[in-house]
């Protein structure tokens, strides 16, 4: 493998569904050992590692609650002794809800920071002399959410915009050590959990009224994240430290009001510009 996952320890947190199952599949298919990780349900996390041993590769998944500290230091011991050190990890885990601001309780808040922030902190803060070791890298999973605002979202944005920070400290500190940092912001890209909530909905009309509202026109998959994820872990990548890559399809790059600019005969600088 001329990116250098081959051989590769990895471990991806929240990989029983959606991106995480993704990126630990794709992990797998460039040739790396992959320890994944669930939180309720071993169903998905099961189905993916009985894939990626079938196809011949080291894999096994492991449960842990990342709302609890202790809970994410037994998953770092775990993850190591079965992939005999760490080269990658991955925070990937997490929850999401949406509440109004003015509703939301201490509880709800400590929740969702104890499973996004804390508990991705002191999983990394374990897993650390293992990366310094094998002198490795850490991915961590953001959003857009960090960059744009969305009603009933605040307690969840603020958890990713944390996560930015935290990478981007992170990056420093470590980097002294020799372990690269960084993060990816995905945009709309739906999971198996986004059709659940939406059962009334098929899904073939879900993606394509989502990719009318993307500026590429199209909804991203959860490949398009865990092939990014595999490039910043790899030796490609080794001078991208401490950054967010916002792989989102132009979503954050598009100014909603600038659609009016579009009116007929609307021509900022005229007169003064030649030709308008």
């Amino acid at each position: 493998m001329q990116n250098g996952i081959k051989g590769r320890r990895v471990l991806v947190t929240g990989s029983g569904t959606g991106l995480g199952r993704e990126i630990a599949l794709e992990f797998a298919r460039e040739g790396a050992a992959v320890a994944l990780h669930y939180a309720h349900s071993d169903q998905g996390a099961a189905s993916a590692t009985a894939e990626i041993q079938q196809a011949g590769n080291k894999a096994k998944a492991f449960k842990a609650d990342m709302g609890s500290v202790e809970q994410t230091r037994s998953l770092a011991t775990q993850a190591i002794n079965f992939l005999g050190g760490l080269d990658v990890l991955v925070n990937n885990a997490g929850i999401t809800a949406s509440i109004p601001f003015e509703e939301t309780t201490q509880e709800q808040f400590d929740t969702v920071f104890q499973v996004n922030v804390r508990g991705q902190f002191f999983l990394t803060q374990a897993v650390l002399p293992a990366l310094v070791a094998s002198r490795g890298a850490i991915v961590n999973i953001t959003s857009i959410h960090a960059f744009e605002g969305c009603i009933e979202h605040s307690v969840y944005a603020a958890t990713k915009g944390a996560i930015i920070s935290l990478t981007r400290e992170l990056a420093i500190e470590l980097g002294m050590k020799g372990v690269r940092v960084n993060a990816i912001a995905p945009g709309a890209v739906p999971v198996e959990n986004h059709f659940k909530l939406l059962q009334d909905v098929e899904a073939e009309t879900m993606l394509r009224d989502l990719g009318k509202l993307i500026p590429c026109g199209f909804a991203g998959a959860p490949l398009d994240i865990a092939k990014v994820a595999v490039f910043l872990a790899s030796d490609a990548a080794r001078y991208i430290v401490g950054q967010t890559l916002v792989v989102d399809g132009g979503t954050t790059s598009w100014m909603p009001f600038g659609e009016g600019f579009k009116t007929p005969g609307l021509r900022l600088g005229k007169g003064y510009v030649p030709g308008l």
